[in-house]
């Protein structure tokens, strides 16, 4: 199953993996609800690949209703952002891979076969760079950044790539009082005073990774 809000990439996707002798595109959906009224009504998905931004709310969000009604359901997210970024909250939340759009198609087949054999699939650089984060970023950071729901990591990420809050509302399809709420909120988290120091935290943070 593929989970997209662009119809031509789950188009492209599904090309790409009904080409494989032994794999078909069963059922395909472009937002959240709309995945899990399909896996309500659906039994036999043997891997479902989803996307990290969705309109309305972030898959990294919706993963959590998915494995409620299937825990057993192996997910791979896909997505535009950076694998070094997102990896370790994906893997978090759930999902058993991570493979970025920009990736050469085998990447998305061998991911696909690697997950299913109950593996857990990320590119090996990427690996490397889990484990060494796990291993060496200090506890309370980590804790606090930690603490930041998956919107709101999403949010922190644009502003940390420099994008103010209208920027944010449309790239993900998110009104302006949604951003704002995320933003004060992450300010909280954070203990940041005032917007100033949210972008140079979000700068420093993501410059790091």
């Amino acid at each position: 199953m593929l989970v997209d809000d662009h119809a031509m990439i789950r188009h492209g996707m599904a090309m790409l993996i009904n080409m494989e002798a032994d794999m078909e595109v069963s059922c395909e959906a472009g937002d959240g609800p709309e995945a899990i009224d399909i896996i309500k009504q659906n039994t036999s998905i043997d891997i479902l690949i989803l996307d990290v931004s969705l309109k309305s709310v972030s898959g990294l969000e919706i993963i959590k209703s998915i494995q409620s009604l299937n825990p057993t359901l192996p997910v791979l997210f896909i997505s535009m952002h950076d694998e070094s970024v997102y990896a370790e909250r994906a893997l978090r939340a759930g999902a058993r891979g991570y493979v970025m759009k920009q990736e050469p198609r085998n990447v998305l087949i061998t991911a696909i076969r690697e997950v299913l054999k109950g593996n857990i699939f990320l590119s090996k650089g990427i690996q490397e760079q889990v484990l060494k984060r796990i291993a060496m970023r200090g506890y309370e950071q980590e804790a606090t950044v930690s603490s930041l729901t998956p919107s709101e990591f999403e949010v922190f990420h644009l502003i940390g790539l420099g994008y103010n809050s209208h920027e944010i509302s449309n790239l993900l399809s998110r009104s302006i009082k949604t951003i704002e709420t995320h933003r004060f909120n992450i300010r909280n988290k954070l203990k940041l005073r005032d917007t100033g120091d949210l972008i140079r935290y979000a700068t420093k943070w993501f410059s790091d990774q």
